[in-house]
């Protein structure tokens, strides 16, 4: 089975990280079945993809970025969810994603959209384990959408973690407009990238530092950003943004010094995550 594509190798970068997070003396997140993901992937991948994607180790710059990323998200759908003991939530973009064994420990809902063979691969190398609805198709059609809607259009909680930032701004904004006109008290926490490194040189040197960092250059060239978050409200109707963070905030993010920016925008409105009130 080729479970690789330009896409997952991203996806499994992300996961690298998290499993490299776990396994720190003091780790932010507690990620058990990242753990047995990677090593079924390991064993399933060319020897180079595996020596260059997974054996070496990663920037502890990048794994704490992600793993403070993720128990960011986590900590949103585990609010959410005790706020709406009957919330459905979707993760687009899903790639290799453990969040359903993260945050609650019991059965609930949940749906993961990702391209068909991430979706694939996540289902054969995880198997029994999944036990909630999986879709295999581009967050940017519209066929998933009518799905959900279809399970539930009220209190969904969407979250977009490292994904819409890759996708064209045209797309990204139509994405927005239907989701505004299709559900109702509902929310969407998603990150995003300022304009700038859409553009130009500053576009080049993100896809240098990305392919330096993660050794791929897969995920590497972003198309979608915005200015300022409040642009986000002006791409569907009853949107409305109601919080904005960024890693340079926690108090865990490495290296410690990097903390001293969190009230400069130039830095800590590089990349950050936004959450929104959708209807």
């Amino acid at each position: 089975m080729n479970i690789l594509s330009a896409v997952s190798e991203t996806a499994i970068i992300t996961l690298k990280s998290r499993v490299q997070e776990t396994q720190r003396e003091n780790p932010v997140i507690q990620d058990a079945v990242a753990g047995e993901c990677l090593e079924k992937i390991h064993s399933l991948l060319p020897t180079e993809v595996a020596e260059r994607l997974i054996d070496q180790k990663l920037s502890t710059t990048l794994s704490r970025h992600i793993a403070l990323r993720a128990r960011k998200y986590d900590g949103d759908t585990s609010a959410f969810m005790e706020q709406h003991p009957d919330g459905l939530v979707v993760s687009l973009g899903c790639g290799f994603d453990t969040r359903y064994w993260r945050v609650i420990n019991k059965p609930w809902k949940y749906v993961e959209i990702d391209l068909p063979p991430v979706i694939a691969a996540k289902n054969e190398i995880l198997k029994d384990k999944i036990d909630y609805l999986t879709i295999g198709c581009s967050v940017l059609e519209e066929s998933w959408i009518e799905k959900v809607a279809a399970i539930q259009d009220k209190q969904v909680l969407f979250l977009a973690e490292g994904l819409l930032m890759y996708l064209p701004q045209e797309q990204v904004e139509d994405l927005f407009r239907k989701l505004s006109e299709t559900f109702s008290e509902s929310m969407i926490v998603f990150e995003v990238v300022n304009k700038k490194q859409t553009q130009g040189l500053w576009k080049k040197i993100v896809e240098l530092k990305m392919k330096q960092s993660t050794r791929t250059t897969a995920g590497s060239s972003y198309a979608f950003g915005v200015y300022d978050a409040s642009e986000i409200e002006t791409f569907g109707r009853n949107i409305q943004v109601i919080e904005e963070w960024s890693y340079f905030e926690d108090e865990d993010i490495e290296p410690k010094i990097l903390g001293k920016f969190k009230n400069m925008k130039l830095m800590s409105r590089t990349q950050w995550t936004v959450k929104a009130k959708i209807g």
